[in-house]
């Protein structure tokens, strides 16, 4: 069928079927049927996301970025945005895929370049999926066909695609601060009870050291605790149709209700609007 239709959408009908894929490795479809924004989310590494259906809008400190289907909303380093998504009002379904560039993706890139230091250009950009369908082709048909070596080494390519093209952040890595490596280790088991003491240990700091160097990045322990774990729970409200109940549960808090209030806090919506 996809054949018959013209170019652009044909490809943006084949990636549609993300949403359906049975052997979903490395990416996320999220799904919304209500308009919804969210304030200050922090996007941990780099990645991509291709618009498949409704509209979003994306906010940071230098810019505002419009997308509708066929765009690919490209942030190549670690940064936080203020976002809008808004469902298509025929289906009344917004769909986006996303999909991070993993550090195995940007380390086989960077051992395949051997051009001169690409420009760094913006953290948050719009390009064109149909600018890049033959790698993204590559990548998903890797991916349904179990073959996930073959799909990292197609989004290595369409890194060096994209560093070529003004993109060169993707290639240049960020030593990540302090705070960051701690919410980093505290996402990867949100829902443990953390205590200052396990951070101490594993960062082998003192107390007073990593309250120091927290408050010159202007952040906190229990700060870095609420942004992890809200991030987790973000996720799995969009990617799950889990209970509200066990989403807080996943995200490391005791009650629905102590999650949804600190959500609300964080991102200016409440749970029940994704």
């Amino acid at each position: 069928m996809t054949a018959m239709l013209p170019p652009a959408i044909a490809l943006l009908a084949e990636m549609s079927s993300l949403a359906g894929c049975d052997r979903a490795e490395g990416y996320a479809c999220i799904t919304a049927r209500r308009e919804h924004g969210a304030s200050s989310v922090e996007i941990p590494q780099p990645q991509f996301a291709i618009l498949l259906e409704g509209r979003k809008q994306v906010r940071t400190a230098h810019q505002t970025l419009d997308f509708v289907p066929g765009d690919i909303l490209l942030i190549t380093q670690r940064c936080r945005i203020d976002v809008v998504n808004t469902p298509d009002p025929g289906t009344g379904r917004y769909l986006s895929a996303i999909v991070p560039l993993c550090a195995e993706v940007l380390a086989a890139a960077r051992t395949l370049w051997n051009e001169p230091p690409p420009a760094a250009g913006p953290s948050v950009a719009r390009i064109a999926l149909a600018d890049h369908g033959t790698l993204l082709r590559q990548w998903r048909q890797s991916l349904q066909d179990g073959h996930y070596s073959q799909a990292r080494l197609a989004l290595a390519a369409l890194v060096l695609t994209l560093c070529r093209q003004g993109h060169g952040n993707l290639l240049l890595p960020q030593a990540p601060s302090l705070g960051e490596q701690i919410r980093d280790r505290i996402a990867a088991d949100p829902a443990r009870d953390w205590q200052s003491r396990d951070v101490e240990e594993q960062f082998a700091l003192s107390g007073a050291t990593l309250r120091r160097r927290l408050a010159a990045e202007r952040t906190s322990l229990r700060q870095l605790l609420t942004e992890a774990r809200l991030a987790h729970g973000m996720t799995l409200l969009y990617t799950t149709d889990l209970p509200l109940k066990t989403v807080a549960a996943r995200a490391g808090y005791r009650s629905a209700a102590s999650f949804s209030k600190r959500f609300a806090e964080q991102y200016g919506l409440a749970p029940t609007d994704i």
